[in-house]
């Protein structure tokens, strides 16, 4: 668009202007409802997040994997630890690690090095019934080359191969890949020149592979490995030596600490959820600036929900001596809306009767299990945080549609005035024209005069 003409008007400077003063209102109007419906957006996304969290933490305590965990307790960790799984009962076992399991290892007579030549042939390793048959060539007859034969064979049965080079010389020393006596191993050698055959009489034992001996409250029991998982259901025990003739004992016993890890992460989630209903609803009088939902129905009546059931004392099976509400637990409701965990009354509690704080919480009027259920239906597709977030979503398509609207009647009335302003131009040229042709014919009879 050209900018000022020879009238000295600046029609396009004059039209922007006219259309942005008479755009402005509107866009106004159709600005302050986008920024608060993503306002709301991004709070409704807020407090289900929220929501969600405090489900998540409430999962453990609703199936009762959190009130399972145990402690396994060794009175010497330096022969034996233990971890204990939620099937393990409570109590305490007689231990005696009479023997542990151990790989079987042999090295065979010192060569002058790794590279001396050894024979040729075939060398047989056998483990348990299984069997691998290396063919030893002249391309692979040192003492370094039957080690990497034996290391790479893809049919290895089990058996790992190293050279030490010691004082005396280099020796071929094999170990079993796992412990126990069923992982020995043995070797063989045939046809060649004679040189496996020395070789595999040449090797002595190192260490024999034995399976693992463990006395529980006198019952003996064995196992290929030092990891014993069939002595006491639900507890595994770690053998690191052998104290044959010592008994020594295992505490297996209600892990205290982390059920309260998990009353404290739900707690927290609860907390947070109180915090952000707080920043939501709030309205500062000083800067006039109001919460993003506030006097909002719909969170009202969650955080009046949460805050009954979280403060109720109706729970647990109603039979003698169960458990009825979150404060007998140690979980109390602060003044400012907030949970606070005691931790010396939540371990009164677990003393009391643990069976009893589990019931609380997984029972089917327990309020893990009330709880989430309200929480679900919060959350699920149907709910209330999906049909708030379509209806927003909704708004603002209608906001486009405006947006669009007005856009284009900005154009027409652009086009509108562009037109007139031109037309006015041109009118004001024919009468500036006008003028200074009477202008100059009257100079011209003031000088014919």
């Amino acid at each position: 668009m050209a900018g000022i003409t020879s009238t000295g008007i600046d029609v396009a400077t004059i039209v922007t202007q006219l259309v942005a003063a008479e755009k402005a209102t509107p866009q106004k109007a159709i600005d302050t409802q986008r920024s608060a419906v993503t306002t709301q957006l991004s709070a409704i996304g807020s407090l289900k997040s929220s929501l969600s969290a405090l489900r998540d933490a409430l999962a453990g305590l609703k199936s009762g994997a959190a009130f399972g965990a145990r402690t396994a307790t060794s009175s010497n960790t330096a022969v034996f630890t233990a971890t204990a799984g939620s099937g393990a009962a409570s109590g305490r076992y007689d231990i005696e690690v009479v023997n542990i399991a151990q790989a079987q290892k042999s090295a065979s007579a010192a060569y002058a090095s790794s590279s001396a030549v050894v024979g040729t042939g075939t060398l047989s390793v056998s483990v348990g019934g299984t069997t691998m048959d290396l063919t030893i060539g002249s391309n692979n007859n040192t003492l370094a080359g039957i080690r990497d034969a034996i290391n790479r064979a893809s049919d290895n049965p089990g058996v790992n191969a190293t050279i030490v080079n010691g004082s005396d010389g280099a020796r071929l020393v094999l170990t079993s890949r796992e412990t126990g006596v069923e992982k020995a191993f043995s070797l063989s050698a045939s046809g060649g020149d004679g040189g496996l055959d020395t070789l595999v009489s040449g090797f002595s034992s190192l260490t024999t592979a034995s399976d693992a001996l463990v006395r529980v409250d006198g019952f003996d029991v064995t196992s290929a490995s030092n990891v014993v998982t069939t002595a006491i259901d639900g507890v595994t025990l770690n053998l690191a030596s052998s104290r044959p003739g010592e008994t020594l004992a295992l505490d297996v016993g209600t892990d205290g600490a982390a059920m309260k890890t998990s009353l404290e992460a739900f707690v927290t989630a609860y907390n947070n959820f109180v915090t952000l209903n707080k920043q939501l609803t709030s309205f500062d009088a000083t800067t006039n600036r109001k919460g993003a939902l506030i006097g909002d129905s719909t969170l009202r009546s969650i955080s009046s929900t949460l805050s009954r059931m979280v403060g109720g004392n109706e729970y647990g099976s109603g039979a003698e001596g169960a458990l009825a509400s979150l404060s007998q637990v140690g979980l109390q409701l602060q003044v400012d809306g907030k949970l606070k965990l005691d931790g010396a009354a939540f371990d009164r509690a677990l003393q009391a009767g643990p069976e009893r704080v589990s019931a609380l919480f997984t029972g089917a009027n327990g309020v893990g299990t009330l709880l989430t259920g309200k929480l679900d239906d919060y959350l699920r597709s149907d709910g209330v945080f999906a049909t708030r977030t379509e209806n927003l979503t909704q708004r603002n398509r209608q906001l486009d549609a405006s947006q669009d609207r007005l856009d284009a009647r900005m154009l027409t009335v652009e086009a509108r005035l562009r037109t007139q302003y031109t037309a006015l131009d041109s009118l004001l040229a024919s009468f500036n024209s006008t003028s200074a042709f009477l202008t100059q014919q009257l100079e011209s009879l003031n000088k014919s005069s």
